[in-house]
């Protein structure tokens, strides 16, 4: 699905290159490092979000075209980032575009996500969300 995405596709051999694999990612998902949530359209996936357990980074957020503007992306972050809380992160972070005509560059920043001002290996801004100790939200 990720290669289907409107930006920020990704193709499974350029995946592969990264150490991303069907195999791989399954046995991430299964041993419990990789907590996510999926989004189902009659029984077509269309959308997925998971994090990383170990760190406190939200891995992927990914929509179909045909699934954006109606508010899965925001539920499926919110899901993740909960899950992250829960398991104690209390600094939250990702790669997002550092283009301000992308999608997610928006997306994130209205979400209350801020730059670090660093990028990532991928020449990635990372963002971040911090949880504020006094309520549990940012």
């Amino acid at each position: 699905m990720r290669g289907k995405t409107r930006q920020n596709a990704i193709s499974p051999e350029r995946l592969a290159e990264r150490g991303i694999t069907p195999v791989s990612w399954a046995a991430q998902i299964e041993s419990g490092q990789l907590p996510g949530h999926v989004c189902f359209d009659d029984g077509a996936l269309v959308g997925y979000c998971f994090g990383d357990l170990g760190t406190g980074e939200v891995v992927v957020l990914a929509l179909l075209p045909d699934s954006e503007g109606q508010g899965l992306g925001k539920m499926l972050l919110d899901r993740v980032m909960q899950d992250l809380r829960a398991c104690g992160h209390r600094r939250l972070f990702l790669g997002c575009s550092a283009d301000p005509e992308s999608r997610s560059y928006g997306f994130y920043r209205h979400l209350g996500w801020r730059s670090t001002g660093q990028a990532d290996a991928h020449g990635d801004d990372v963002l971040e969300h911090l949880v504020n100790q006094a309520d549990g939200d940012a």
